[in-house]
């Protein structure tokens, strides 16, 4: 266990470190830019947030089940206020933010980890009864519909599609069968296919997408330039601090576009490794969730290490051209405070997770309603 736990600190500090670096390029330039001074405070209060978590015993969380529901509901709350006018804020035509002094938050980056460890618990609680109809499809369903709903409506769509396929992965390691998980997914999909057909400005995103050449100047222009950006970069990069495309070229260089600047600047050998690095991540996190004492350890462990490899993935893909843009950032390395915050934080109960584990893991299909052991 201590290899997986080694792994996963040296690749999120790297990437951490890589992600002060480019932030620090990314302002060149640009004097009115804040990235140096918020993302080190965001970064901070991350590290504290990671440590914390780390520190205690994520059993607590079982046995004071109404804690996670706290949380949710908080956050619940948070989500509504969003959609509340007066109070939310508008950015590019979507209210995903709420003002708190200097600061904003991102509610929808809080719904990530409280989705995690309500599911978590009630496939712990119910595991037994998981395989079943209510159990293991309706019932879990209460709980992901308002989330995702609230975050459609922002409208967030690429946090939703991530936070759908957080929750499906979990109800399936949580034992839900696959034949009540496809149904779902399908009505999913073509509700979504219906939604972008009407919408224009995800269609034409959509289309930017299929055809990038005819787009390029149009929606599909950050895309582009973005590939331009990569592909000028080489295999060892154009050097720190030299790329083009982030004087005005990519507008969203410092947070979902962080990936381009990183291909530009220092070449393929820096963007492989840092797909390398989130691989090892999500193995380690596996690794960890394989090992765990009981089922919710289990869960919870799958759940954070699917968000981060995935919402990387996705981040990734944009970049390069592979996926329709999102607005999706990259964790660990773009700027923005509310997304790093609980990135470190679903690290914190990685390694909480890893802390606890013995070498004799639980059985799967036993739920021990026993009292817990006391934290060492």
């Amino acid at each position: 266990m201590r290899w997986a736990t080694s792994v996963l600190f040296f690749c999120v500090a790297s990437l951490l470190a890589l992600g002060m670096v480019m932030l620090f390029s990314a302002s060149t330039g640009q004097p009115e830019a804040n990235y140096l001074v918020m993302q080190p405070i965001w970064c901070a209060i991350g590290l504290t947030a990671c440590l914390t978590v780390a520190a205690g015993d994520y059993r607590w969380l079982r046995k004071y089940w109404w804690l996670n529901w706290v949380f949710f509901a908080v956050t619940l709350a948070l989500l509504i206020l969003v959609l509340v006018p007066g109070i939310r804020i508008n950015i590019n035509g979507a209210y995903r933010w709420l003002r708190l002094g200097r600061f904003s938050i991102q509610p929808s980056e809080l719904a990530k980890i409280a989705l995690i460890l309500a599911l978590a618990w009630y496939g712990d609680r119910y595991q037994r009864q998981m395989p079943g109809l209510w159990k293991g499809l309706i019932g879990p369903g209460f709980i992901i519909a308002p989330v995702l709903a609230l975050v459609f409506l922002e409208p967030d769509v690429g946090t939703t599609v991530l936070l759908a396929s957080v929750a499906a992965v979990m109800l399936f390691v949580a034992g839900t069968r696959l034949r009540f998980l496809v149904p779902p997914v399908i009505v999913g999909v073509t509700g979504l296919v219906i939604f972008i057909l009407h919408n224009p400005m995800r269609l034409r995103r959509v289309m930017a997408f299929l055809y990038p050449q005819q787009n390029r100047e149009e929606v599909g222009y950050q895309t582009y330039q973005a590939m331009v950006a990569i592909g000028s970069g080489g295999l060892t990069g154009v050097g720190l601090g030299d790329s083009r495309q982030k004087l005005g070229f990519i507008p969203e260089h410092p947070t979902d576009f962080i990936f381009a600047v990183i291909g530009e600047e220092l070449g393929l050998a820096a963007t492989l490794l840092v797909v390398i690095a989130f691989l090892a991540i999500v193995i380690c996190g596996v690794y960890i969730a394989l090992k765990a004492r009981d089922n919710f350890g289990m869960l919870l462990a799958s759940g954070v290490s699917f968000l981060m490899g995935l919402q990387a993935a996705i981040n990734i893909g944009v970049v390069t051209g592979s996926l329709p843009n999102k607005g999706l950032s990259l964790p660990f390395i773009s700027y923005g405070g509310s997304n790093l915050v609980v990135m470190l934080a679903c690290v914190g109960l990685l390694i909480n997770v890893a802390r606890h584990a013995g070498d004799e893991p639980i059985p799967r299909g036993v739920f021990d309603p026993s009292p817990l052991p006391q934290a060492t």
